[in-house]
């Protein structure tokens, strides 16, 4: 019996130390996120969006200085074409003097040796870096993702049963309104006894984890706007989020218009067998 006491003793004291370092170690863990991101984005109200929304080219220019002036200098486009730029409202000849200020490598020339020059309509945004090892190497070991497609790429999931009614507004901004919680996100404290890596930056709206390589990007005042919009990081925010949409999805403006014509059709011509049904079957009894 003795024996018997003592053996329920000792795994009484096992499964109270177990008990007590799991309690610790939940105590200790207890600031870290169990999910990322740790706050969803929330949604902005953005003139693309809905069956009906259209870009506002005057957001999209402001986006495109956004990029050129700050993000151009860590993330490429390699998808985007500069001709694509008049969409946003500037001239043939206003997109080839913007061409005209970025280099690109050509060739092989008549010796076979690749050459630089001045970038033309056709050509795309040419990358920052020369492959994504030297990208990665600038930038604490992290490559900068392509922003072609960023805004179609990135995107916090809904869940049910929101995205059942976004099947009927035409919710497609999970990219937008990431990328814009993400850079108005870096303000926010970490909360006490999370431990952030050395070297990354905190920010509870990243998808991949508490905080990331990239430092905030954008601040009050650091690109002048020439139409008078606020000079703020909520406002560039906005900008390169949909100027972004833009780039990721240039012809949306065209397949709302080209689907809102089918939906017409489809309804007239659901009306018209409806009613060559009722008047071939109307004598057959």
């Amino acid at each position: 019996m003795k024996k018997i006491l003592n053996g329920l003793a000792a795994i009484g004291f096992v499964l109270a130390g177990t008990a007590g370092v799991a309690l610790a170690q939940e105590a200790h863990n207890a600031a870290e996120p169990t999910h990322f991101p740790i706050h969803k984005p929330k949604e902005m109200d953005w003139t693309f969006a809905g069956p009906f929304g259209t870009y506002d080219k005057g957001q999209l220019q402001r986006g495109l200085k956004i990029y050129k002036e700050v993000c151009s200098a860590c993330h490429s486009m390699d998808l985007v074409a500069f001709r694509t730029l008049e969409d946003l409202g500037y001239s043939e000849a206003q997109v080839k003097a913007f061409a005209a200020e970025y280099e690109v490598q050509d060739g092989p020339n008549g010796d076979g040796e690749m050459f630089t020059r001045k970038a033309l309509p056709g050509d795309h945004f040419p990358s920052p870096f020369p492959n994504t090892i030297a990208a990665a190497a600038a930038n604490n070991g992290a490559a900068p993702p392509d922003f072609s497609l960023i805004a179609k790429a990135r995107g916090v999931e809904r869940g049910f049963p929101t995205f059942v009614f976004d099947i009927f507004t035409m919710y497609a901004s999970n990219g937008p309104d990431y990328i814009h919680a993400l850079l108005t996100g870096y303000d926010e404290q970490p909360p006490a006894g999370m431990e952030v890596p050395e070297g990354t930056h905190y920010n509870p709206f990243f998808i991949a984890g508490k905080s990331l390589a990239m430092a905030k990007p954008l601040s009050d005042g650091q690109v002048t706007y020439e139409d008078g919009s606020p000079e703020t990081v909520e406002q560039y925010s906005r900008d390169i989020s949909a100027f972004l949409m833009w780039a990721a999805e240039p012809h949306l403006e065209a397949r709302k218009q080209t689907g809102f014509a089918v939906m017409i059709f489809l309804v007239l011509f659901a009306g018209l067998i409806y009613a060559t049904k009722r008047k071939v079957w109307a004598n057959a009894h």
